[in-house]
């Protein structure tokens, strides 16, 4: 678990289940990653799927290709950079269940946390909420 107390750290909420939100989302994290700000990205809510195996659990993930059409990394390629560059990911106890998605579904490496385990690793990091 991150402590939050690094500089220009980034905690990033995801909460809703539409690709267009969770692929903001990967974006935003690569990007800070890539100016060495370290990223936390808690998946919450219908967010969850954006963190399980395969991904198309979220709203409108046939978007993916028209994005890959138009030379936008995708939300494959995201995902792999954004776990490459040493992110964060946390996927909450309490929206697995709601989304009957089971643990072993979601990436390796990705804690299973509740809210209060979230703020604490938030702490002192700029929150974003999608």
């Amino acid at each position: 678990m991150t402590t939050g107390d690094e500089t220009g750290a980034l905690a990033i909420l995801l909460h809703d289940g539409s690709y267009a939100r969770a692929h903001y989302a990967f974006m935003l994290a690569a990007g800070a990653l890539a100016i060495d700000r370290p990223v936390l990205m808690f998946a919450a809510g219908r967010g969850v799927h954006a963190l399980a195996r395969d991904w198309r659990g979220l709203h409108d993930a046939c978007d993916d290709s028209a994005v890959r059409a138009r030379g936008v990394a995708s939300m494959d390629a995201l995902r792999d950079a954004v776990r490459e560059l040493g992110i964060t990911l946390m996927a909450c106890d309490a929206a697995l269940k709601l989304c009957d998605l089971a643990p072993q579904l979601l990436l390796d490496g990705v804690e299973i946390a509740g809210i209060p385990t979230f703020l604490e690793a938030a702490r002192g990091r700029q929150i974003i909420t999608l």
